[in-house]
């Protein structure tokens, strides 16, 4: 790669995107959208346990994320999530239990450095546009993919877009901590005018603790009516 190699400017169809325009000229396509709803065959690893799930996964733009885990095997819903950009709220309906904490419970899992934005960025397979708000910001292009490359606020990010413009690879890591997000996007394939990704690896370490999972989705929705229901029984125990 080469930052003075020539410049590539791609306008993909504006059907279902939000085309960022960066200063040089290159051209970032976004998804644009009120409601997603989708369900993925999930394998996940977290530390040394291995699970088949299905993940079925609502975002209410910019207000809310929605995600219930059903264990494959038994077929039956393990737990059910739903993420605002300032609390988290867990159904572990194995146990009976229910947690109520700030965005920051987050950080356990995924490092300091991700927000409410880039977790839905993360999901949706968009660039964040706060991360290259940052005069450290390298573009380099090659004959079929551009590299954003940069730092802001302790962290180091870097994008990999394909012949669309969109990202095939995310990397994110905290400066000085062992604590990074990696993001895989594959079968990009047009659902209703947006290019999703159909087939996507999110890797997460934090600390001592490893999150790896690859999502294969099946259904797709954009622009839909969707119903976040989350509901904690009287039964359940509070878990502080």
């Amino acid at each position: 790669f080469s930052s003075c190699a020539s410049k590539k400017k791609v306008v993909g169809d504006k059907t279902g995107t939000n085309p960022v325009m960066l200063n040089d000229g290159y051209t970032i396509n976004n998804l644009d959208f009120h409601t997603f709803n989708g369900r993925a065959k999930t394998k996940v690893e977290f530390g040394d346990e291995k699970q088949d799930v299905t993940l079925h996964i609502r975002i209410d733009r910019d207000k809310a994320i929605w995600i219930s885990v059903t264990a494959t095997v038994v077929n039956y819903e393990a737990a059910r999530i739903l993420i605002t950009p300032d609390t988290v709220k867990i159904l572990n309906k194995l146990q009976s239990e229910y947690i109520v904490k700030p965005f920051s419970y987050i950080y356990k899992y995924a490092g300091e450095g991700i927000n409410f934005a880039m977790l839905q960025d993360l999901i949706l397979a968009n660039v964040n546009t706060k991360l290259l708000r940052t005069e450290n910001l390298t573009v380099a292009s090659a004959a079929d993919e551009v590299q954003l490359v940069g730092v802001i606020n302790g962290l180091s990010f870097q994008y990999s877009l394909n012949e669309n413009n969109r990202p095939k690879v995310f990397r994110l890591n905290a400066i000085g901590a062992n604590e990074n997000i990696e993001a895989f996007y594959s079968s990009f394939a047009a659902v209703t005018g947006y290019n999703f990704p159909q087939n996507q690896n999110l890797k997460v370490n934090a600390g001592t603790l490893s999150i790896n999972a690859i999502l294969n989705y099946n259904k797709l929705e954009f622009n839909e009516p969707i119903e976040m229901p989350f509901t904690a029984p009287a039964k359940y125990k509070v878990v502080n």
